[in-house]
């Protein structure tokens, strides 16, 4: 029997694997299956052999954009929230809870890294003129040339992470994984 990497908790996923087509090569997620068929064959657990992969790929390409953007001295966290504002065009600006709605993040986590941001020359905060409890965050000059700088760093890191797979591949993949986000 082959060793799991620690990473894997077995007891947490029942999975079935099918047959691997001659062209496809095995990974750790096929050693996990074959273990959960052969104590369990009665199971269908293929549904998991995905979302065991999605989740590493996860973890994956959260490493491989951190990575990316460490020689720009720039966070995840801080290029998802320079990136949002950079997308809404001039003049780069949205109210806090806007931005937080965009990035899926709470107010009190939005706020923690408006303060980063900020403190770093990146954003810059102004009173809402419609609301006096808002604040409307925008992307400084600095903020701006350091997301500019980022997205193409970013999609070239991203175009390495999929080099196997081909451009229809990678729509029929991203129309997949659509379909199960907006289930």
């Amino acid at each position: 029997m082959k060793y799991l990497p620690k990473y894997f908790h077995v007891k947490y996923f029942d999975i079935k694997i099918m047959p691997l087509g001659k062209h496809m090569k095995r990974d750790v997620v096929d050693d996990l299956l074959d273990q959960w068929t052969e104590e369990r064959p009665e199971l269908d657990t293929s549904s998991l052999g995905v979302v065991v992969r999605v989740m590493s790929l996860n973890r994956a390409f959260l490493r491989q954009a951190a990575e990316a953007l460490e020689p720009m001295d720039l966070e995840v966290f801080e290029y998802d929230v320079l990136s949002a504002l950079r997308r809404q065009g001039r003049p780069y600006a949205l109210p806090a809870t806007g931005l937080a709605a965009e990035t899926g993040l709470s107010s009190g986590a939005m706020t923690n890294r408006i303060d980063k941001l900020e403190a770093r020359g990146m954003v810059r905060r102004r009173p809402d003129k419609n609301d006096r409890r808002a604040v409307i965050v925008s992307l400084t000059p600095a903020g701006k040339r350091a997301i500019d700088e980022a997205i193409q760093t970013r999609l070239d890191a991203a175009d390495d992470s999929l080099q196997g797979i081909s451009s229809k591949e990678r729509n029929e993949l991203a129309a997949l994984l659509r379909k199960i986000r907006v289930n």
